[in-house]
């Protein structure tokens, strides 16, 4: 039954050689959004939906709504194409013609629910369930708990029971500020379906791309690749973040160390790179949801339970230790550069940079901020509680420490000389090593680095 199945599609797909994939992406956040403006990129028929009116009405005009290398060109390259259109709502008709349903909707993780709160994918299933009339398969692309997939097909098919449907789990592996480069130089496509009619569905999509391997597993197993990945990557960034301070100790170079374990295939040379902990989206959630699922089924991820701790207590101990290095001056202020949780995004979410900032300013301390791109974002974190500059040089103004909080390429070759005429006193806490210490030391300053 699945041979038969597999030829008449590929029968169909032959007969109409020059057909294009009809995707529907429901979530505009910066999954769907990078989703959807690099299939259209790649000649599907993409419309993208979502439910704030803002967004929509800027993303239809051609203009980004995150910060995102490339994704800027590619949006109002596809609009003119008339690939690529975004609507605040899928009508009747969008659902209808749609080969595929790709849900990327957000999937905080909640307290409440020790977990994902996946609200928004059972709403989206059951919504479009009603409207759905040809085989059409069901993109789970959002970062949700293993058994996702049964539920939406669940869902789908009590609430419209003719409904032909095949419900995959492809997750995503974007790295924010590389989103667009890593569409298309994929490292690997995981694609969670036993259903071949579906991998054929799925291989057409990514055709553009197949010089990467798709690499089949069931559902489930594409569910937890995702938490694994991330939960994993950031066990190594806690490991070097650890050895770091053990080579502050006992006067060893954590890049020095850092190269040598890189050279092992085994370890790789990927995320062994120091700095106050992991943050963004994606690490702090997926390790979380994990590490409360396993408790849940009774299988313990202590490790990883581990790792969120002590991750959380060296972004503490970083606030610790600028605290300390001003203990002696009055009134001490802080010109804190950067607060994404990295270069090349403007997200803030769970940034380092951003709790140190909230620590700084419980503790009573003056501190003025400056980003490059994320001044938006991080204003609906620290609202009016710190003062923000129009660059790194108005935010060193009077300043007693300066303090590198995210390894923008600019801060890296600041003008020591200038800084030093705003400053009151002259000392850095360099968080992510990018300063060049040698020069920093011929214009007066004292510069501490992590590791080193």
């Amino acid at each position: 039954m699945i041979e038969q199945e597999s030829l008449m599609l590929k029968r169909s797909i032959s007969k109409n050689p020059n057909k294009k994939l009809n995707l529907l992406v429901v979530g505009g956040g910066y999954v769907g959004l990078t989703m959807a403006v690099c299939f259209a990129d790649i000649g599907c028929n993409v419309v993208c939906v979502d439910k704030q009116k803002a967004k929509i009405n800027s993303l239809s005009k051609g203009k980004v709504t995150i910060f995102e290398k490339d994704l800027d060109r590619l949006l109002v390259k596809n609009l003119k194409s008339k690939r690529l259109q975004f609507k605040l709502l899928a009508n009747s008709g969008d659902i209808e013609n749609s080969d595929i349903i790709m849900i990327a909707v957000g999937t905080p993780f909640d307290d409440k629910l020790d977990g994902y709160n996946q609200r928004d994918i059972y709403s989206v299933a059951k919504e479009i369930a009603r409207f759905i009339n040809k085989y059409t398969v069901i993109v789970i692309k959002s970062t949700v708990e293993v058994g996702t997939c049964d539920k939406v097909e669940q869902i789908i098919k009590e609430t419209n029971p003719k409904a032909d449907i095949e419900v995959v789990s492809i997750p995503e592996f974007l790295r924010e500020g590389s989103g667009v480069y890593d569409f298309f130089n994929p490292e690997r496509i995981i694609v969670g379906t036993g259903s071949q009619r579906a991998k054929e569905i799925i291989k057409e999509l990514h055709k553009p791309l197949q010089k990467k391997k798709l690499v089949y597993t069931t559902r489930r197993s594409s569910e937890i690749i995702k938490c694994a990945s991330n939960a994993f990557l950031a066990t190594k960034v806690h490991f070097i973040n650890e050895m770091a301070d053990f080579c502050e100790e006992v006067g060893g170079n954590v890049y020095e160390v850092a190269y040598g374990m890189g050279l092992d295939k085994r370890i790789g040379r990927e995320f062994l790179k120091p700095g106050p902990g992991y943050g963004g989206g994606c690490f702090p959630k997926d390790a979380k949801a994990l590490a409360s699922l396993g408790k849940r089924v009774g299988a313990n991820f202590n490790l990883i339970e581990c790792v969120i701790c002590a991750n959380g207590n060296r972004i503490k101990g970083f606030g610790q230790k600028i605290l300390r290095c001003v203990k002696n001056i009055k009134k001490p202020k802080v010109a804190f550069l950067g607060l994404a949780f990295k270069s090349g995004t403007d997200d803030c979410r769970c940034s380092p940079a951003v709790d140190i900032v909230l620590g700084l300013i419980n503790k009573g301390l003056k501190v003025c901020v400056y980003d490059p791109a994320a001044m938006k974002n991080a204003k609906t974190i620290l609202k009016s509680r710190v003062f923000y500059a129009k660059d790194e040089y108005e935010a060193a103004k009077g300043a007693d420490i300066i303090v590198i909080g995210t390894e923008w390429k600019q801060f890296k070759s600041l003008d020591w000389q200038k800084m030093g005429r705003f400053v009151r006193n002259k000392f850095i806490f360099d968080m992510r090593n990018i300063v060049d210490k040698q020069e920093t030391l011929k214009h007066g300053f004292e510069c501490y680095k992590i590791g080193c």
